[in-house]
């Protein structure tokens, strides 16, 4: 095959050229203060003379006005001309890191770069993430210990957000994830600070649609224990509620049992508890800020009801809802549900039903509840989210929140908080 100009066309794809070519290697890292020009400075003068570099990795970060670049560059072999070793090399950046440093008023140390760096590029798997109000340094620490003590290297760290939390994103490499998450969830429970791990790449990002549950996490509370306060029974429902979210009753079961003390109570009493749900906090501001992304956000409720969820997913402009009925007869509740009773494997049901109605696969999705009823949930989606749950379900989920924010979840997916305030 031949291009226009008859040029024969090679049908072999060009590789990058291998590193592994380079005669030797050096680290240049400039700190001080933060002022402009500093990198095209460094970078020009590499380019200006000298043993013909090139490029190998570069990271920068500004904290607080100060400055800190990290470049490795490597000497490429030319032909004819005889190979440059490492001593020659470190002198002669050397003498253009003083020239930079009088030239720019920062500091510019040299030293042999002994990481390659395609094996620093590909060795950075998961993101830690820190999140608390506040952040103490006995929680940094700690993660810090724990990721050296199962072989991981903390490349980078960057905050996410201050407020409504502080949260910061750790770059690890080189430690394996179970032993990882089992380190930091140690940590996590002794300094009171919310850790979740997550493997680096497209994934991350990649997610496209939501679930939450419904009481104790969009909302506050229990709806069906709201209903059975109207109808005085308030203590036996609250009873029946706790044994089936602890794991120690079967779902359909004690969900019949609780409906059924609400028979006889009238129809306007839905409306009245409508009325008075309480959102958590962050809930419009998780919401709004990934329907603005572009997300698919729903909500599964097995103890919301639909006579509920459904008014509340229409206000809150949700994509999708999906609860349990209620038995409505002559304007009073049976005491019934109407139609399938969507429990544990229900609401993992309907959030495959959700993503495949809109053409998302199940690992795009991210679904965050607190319940026994909610794990079937949380591990059919590609993130399952423990929100303020118990022990045993923060153990079996993906990663857990223990803020009083929703919003958090956005820092768990990698959102900054700058990118929030842009997509409000």
């Amino acid at each position: 095959m031949r291009h226009d100009d008859g040029v024969p066309l090679d049908p072999t794809p060009r590789l990058p050229e291998d590193t592994s070519a380079v005669t030797a290697r050096a680290l240049l890292t400039v700190s001080g203060a933060d002022r402009p020009g500093v990198t095209a400075r460094l970078f020009t003068a590499l380019a200006g003379g000298g043993p013909a570099v090139e490029v190998l990795d570069v990271e920068q970060v500004v904290v607080h006005g100060q400055l800190v670049l990290g470049v490795v560059v490597g000497v490429l072999p030319v032909d004819g001309d005889p190979a440059v070793d490492e001593a020659a090399l470190l002198a002669h950046l050397g003498r253009l890191a003083t020239a930079v440093a009088a030239d720019a008023g920062v500091r510019v140390d040299v030293e042999p770069a002994t990481t390659d760096p395609a094996s620093v590029a590909a060795g950075r798997p998961h993101h830690v993430i820190l999140l608390g109000r506040p952040v103490t340094p006995e929680a940094v620490g700690g993660a810090a210990r724990a990721i050296a003590a199962v072989g991981g290297n903390i490349d980078a760290i960057r905050r996410l957000s201050d407020y409504p939390v502080t949260s910061f994103e750790l770059t690890v490499s080189g430690a394996a994830a179970t032993a990882l998450r089992t380190e930091l969830a140690a940590v996590a429970a002794a300094t009171g600070t919310d850790i979740a791990v997550e493997r680096v790449g497209l994934a991350r990002r990649s997610k496209r649609l939501i679930v939450l549950d419904v009481d104790s996490t969009l909302v506050r509370g229990e709806v069906i224990d709201e209903l059975a306060a109207r109808a005085g029974r308030a203590a036996e429902v609250a009873r029946i509620t706790a044994a089936a979210m602890n794991g120690e009753l079967d779902f359909a079961e004690s969900l019949r049992k609780r409906v059924a003390v609400l028979a006889g109570l009238p129809v306007e009493v839905l409306d009245e508890v409508r009325e008075h749900l309480v959102l958590t906090p962050g809930a419009r501001t998780l919401i709004r800020t990934l329907q603005r992304l572009g997300f698919r956000c729903g909500i599964v409720g097995s103890g919301g009801f639909t006579q509920i969820t459904d008014p509340l997913a229409e206000s809150l402009g949700l994509d999708f809802a999906a609860a349990n009925t209620l038995e409505v007869v002559d304007g009073k509740l049976t005491g019934g549900l109407v139609g399938e009773i969507v429990d544990r494997a229900g609401k993992a049901r309907a959030l495959a039903r959700f993503a495949a109605e809109h053409g998302i696969p199940l690992d795009q999705t991210v679904a965050v509840g607190d319940g026994a009823n909610d794990l079937d949930m949380l591990n059919t989606a590609g993130l399952g989210i423990a929100f303020n749950a118990k022990p045993f379900v923060r153990e079996q989920a993906h990663t857990a929140l223990n803020q009083p924010y929703l919003d958090a979840v956005l820092q768990v997916l990698g959102f900054t908080r700058d990118e929030v305030l842009d997509a409000v």
